[in-house]
């Protein structure tokens, strides 16, 4: 029996501005037969670095195209796929079907499926939590880190801000995706908070959306921390990549006493640069963190 999941009609991504991508799809992961999921895929296939641009809550690959374009004009290959209930990918309609595990082996069955090696990680949010986690288990094919507005949730409690977050994405079944993006990035135009809504036509939905502030990591029995225990260990101790960290000073949760928690965690890591009107949504100054991290790693 498969999931039982509901796909965005195609139209509802037509015209999105700055968004000229071609969309790719994948079916038949292992343990997700059944389930489409969508990717971004620029650039040569053959390219030295390979960046993985992981989205996190509520957004989806759209965040990253302020950063694409200086990605693949650096010569490399950008991979960015939508987590299943988010952008163009299906939407399991039950909230139970949704967890730590469930997203984490979709990320690990995708990055085997398309053997992606020499891997720039580039993360923020849930694309951190669960992107930072992924190296413990495929250690070789990942060589550079990109990381913004995130942690490694390892259970403990992540503040009133985050407790109120939560509560209220519990009792919103029908979120406003756009508004939200649109609270945390002014500059966004009408067509841009669209692009937010598009992977929605209602709250069925939205599960998903509901589902990921429920199952970060803030108390020790839930499930993903022992993983996340062992990825924060590899990072301090096994991590022998290059790093770059980028912290938009305005994120009340995940902003810069979060960020600089986790700079003092990763081997390494250099001072991280401050996006002074950044949001939680960093990716969306991308224009000026994509070339300062190309710029960091001697990629231009």
């Amino acid at each position: 029996m498969g999931i039982e999941a509901l796909r965005t009609p195609d139209e509802r991504f037509d015209d999105l501005p700055d968004f000229p991508y071609e969309p790719h799809y994948i079916d038949n992961l292992l343990g997700y037969e059944g389930l489409r999921a969508h990717y971004l895929d620029e650039g040569p296939k053959d390219a030295k670095h390979t960046f993985l641009c992981l989205h996190g809550e509520p957004s989806w690959s759209y965040l990253y195209r302020h950063m694409i374009t200086h990605f693949t004009a650096s010569g490399a290959r950008v991979i960015a796929p939508d987590f299943f209930g988010f952008g163009r990918s299906d939407k399991p309609i039950k909230d139970e079907t949704y967890s730590f595990h469930f997203h984490r082996n979709f990320l690990l069955r995708f990055i085997e499926k398309l053997n992606l090696n020499n891997i720039t990680l580039v993360c923020q949010d849930w694309g951190g939590v669960l992107g930072l986690t992924l190296p413990v288990d495929m250690p070789n094919r990942f060589s550079r880190l990109i990381v913004m507005n995130t942690a490694i949730a390892v259970g403990v409690p992540a503040g009133k801000g985050f407790d109120e977050w939560r509560e209220y994405a519990k009792n919103t079944p029908d979120m406003p995706v756009g508004g939200l993006m649109k609270r945390s990035t002014p500059h966004l135009n009408e067509a841009e908070v669209a692009a937010y809504d598009a992977p929605f036509p209602d709250h069925h939905y939205k599960a998903g959306v509901r589902m990921f502030p429920q199952l970060v990591m803030t108390d020790p029995s839930m499930e993903g921390v022992e993983t996340s225990k062992r990825a924060a260990k590899f990072w301090n101790e096994d991590w022998t990549g290059e790093s770059f960290m980028a912290i938009g000073m305005k994120d009340p949760v995940l902003g810069p006493p979060a960020m600089h928690m986790l700079n003092g965690l990763i081997k390494n890591c250099p001072a991280p640069m401050e996006v002074t009107n950044g949001g939680h949504f960093v990716q969306e100054w991308g224009n000026e963190i994509a070339p300062a991290a190309l710029k960091h790693f001697g990629d231009i």
